[in-house]
């Protein structure tokens, strides 16, 4: 389901929606994947919640604001057996990965072009496997902190959704996201994390491909930082 930005309910998400204007073939593109793999939120969701996707998949992940898609394609290709279920509002994004799907044929996504709030209250509860929240927007300025996507209300729709033992993935390169994340994770009592050592959270998770916004960061001289919390 698509909405103009009228309708746009503003929940969670607080970014803009839309950049240049699309060319011909990624706006055809665009639309073509999205009537084919938007998730429809009128309608109830299946049981089991792997029957989402084309392809025959064991479990399901979840990935909020996939940016141009990167991460996402990259695991829906080389994880087959995992359905993955990506987020982005941002049309540019979102027209930058479709063509990517379409190109490579993916049978194992499926897509959602609103705030993730709305689509986390549809999911039925203990459905996903993993959720990965990817070098965020990091609203750096104090007074826009409350607009972080990492917040009790969030990290409590995550543990709905998560079965137990599930992870909850975040990564950020902003010191002041990586610290709001630990403490607010600190304070809710379903999560745990699951750090060891420093290279738990120094080093990327195995089969990481790198984002643009990593590349970006790496560029300007800041380090990411990978935590994992585990559902309870």
């Amino acid at each position: 389901m698509t909405s103009s930005d009228g309708a746009f309910r503003r929940d969670s998400f607080y970014g803009r929606r839309k950049g240049h204007n699309l060319r011909a073939g990624q706006a055809d593109t665009l639309a073509d994947v999205l009537s084919r793999l938007s998730i429809d939120l009128t309608t109830l969701p299946p049981s089991p919640l792997t029957a989402l996707f084309e392809a025959p998949v064991d479990d399901v992940v979840l990935e909020i604001g996939f940016g141009g898609g990167e991460h996402l394609v990259h695991r829906a290709t080389t994880e087959p057996r995992i359905g993955r279920i990506g987020v982005e509002p941002f049309v540019n994004g979102m027209a930058k990965a479709t063509s990517a799907i379409a190109e490579g044929g993916l049978t194992n996504v499926r897509l959602f072009d609103r705030d993730a709030a709305e689509l986390l209250d549809w999911l039925p509860p203990a459905s996903l496997a993993a959720i990965d929240l990817l070098y965020p927007d990091p609203w750096p300025k104090f007074r826009h902190w409350k607009r972080r996507f990492v917040s009790e209300k969030n990290l409590t729709r995550f543990a709905r959704v998560l079965r137990p033992g599930g992870q909850f993935r975040f990564a950020s390169d902003i010191d002041t996201y990586v610290e709001w994340t630990l403490l607010h994770v600190r304070d809710h009592a379903e999560f745990t994390w699951t750090a060891r050592d420093a290279d738990d959270w120094r080093q990327p998770w195995a089969g990481w491909p790198g984002t643009r916004y990593e590349r970006k960061a790496i560029r300007e001289g800041r380090r990411g930082n990978y935590l994992t919390f585990e559902r309870r």
